[in-house]
Formats: structure tokens, C-alpha cells, sequence
């Protein structure tokens, strides 16, 4: 039951290529986007739909696989946690992020 204290699953499209980052170690980190959309019909009965973005973060192997097959417009599952952060930005704010770091990812489709 540990496991499900932060987790979370997600199905989407994603935005971007894998923006991919080797270190010293060699450990790779790979950043993607994924949009979520729900669709849902307003008192006028107009078709609504509310698209969500979250940043994704995969290390290490997930992250090599990621380089190798994902594409902007891929369909995915991830399975995750939610890691929240802050960081300094180039002016020296502070900035806060959420971020999904994914254990697994499944590719259900290409956009082609």
C-alpha cells in the first residue's frame, strides 16, 4: 500500500521530442510533455474540452528507451510519482515545477 502513496498513472499525447541530457556518468535524463484532454458538453450542450500539460522526467534506462522510440504526437501510459521542486531561474527567482517522474512508460501509438 506504500506504493500508492504517491502515484499516478496518465494517458496522452505527447508535445515534444524527448529533449535527452547525457551526464559525466554517462546516466541519461530524457524531458518530454504530455497533453491530457477530457471532453465534456456545457449547458448549451457545446462540446468542451480541457486539455492538461505535464512535464514528464526519465532517467537511466527508461530514459535511453525514450530516445530511441518516442515522437511529438506518440501516444503513451506512464506510471509515476508527482515530484515537486523549486529552482533559481536565470534572474535568480525562485520558481516552483511539478513534475511526473516516470518508472514505466508504454507507447500505445505513433502519431504517423
Amino acid at each position: 500500500m506504500n506504493s500508492l502513496k504517491n502515484s499516478v498513472r496518465l494517458v496522452g499525447n505527447l508535445g515534444m521530442d524527448p529533449e535527452i541530457k547525457t551526464f559525466d556518468t554517462n546516466k541519461k535524463l530524457a524531458k518530454l510533455s504530455l497533453a491530457t484532454s477530457e471532453s465534456y458538453k456545457n449547458d448549451k450542450g457545446e462540446k468542451i474540452t480541457d486539455t492538461q500539460w505535464h512535464n514528464l522526467v526519465l532517467w537511466g534506462a527508461q530514459a535511453k528507451i525514450a530516445e530511441d522510440v518516442l515522437k511529438k504526437g506518440d501516444e503513451i501510459v506512464v506510471e509515476g510519482r508527482i515530484n515537486n521542486r523549486s529552482y533559481l531561474d536565470k534572474d535568480g527567482n525562485k520558481k516552483y515545477t511539478s513534475e511526473i517522474v516516470v518508472n514505466e512508460f508504454l507507447k500505445v501509438s505513433s502519431r504517423n
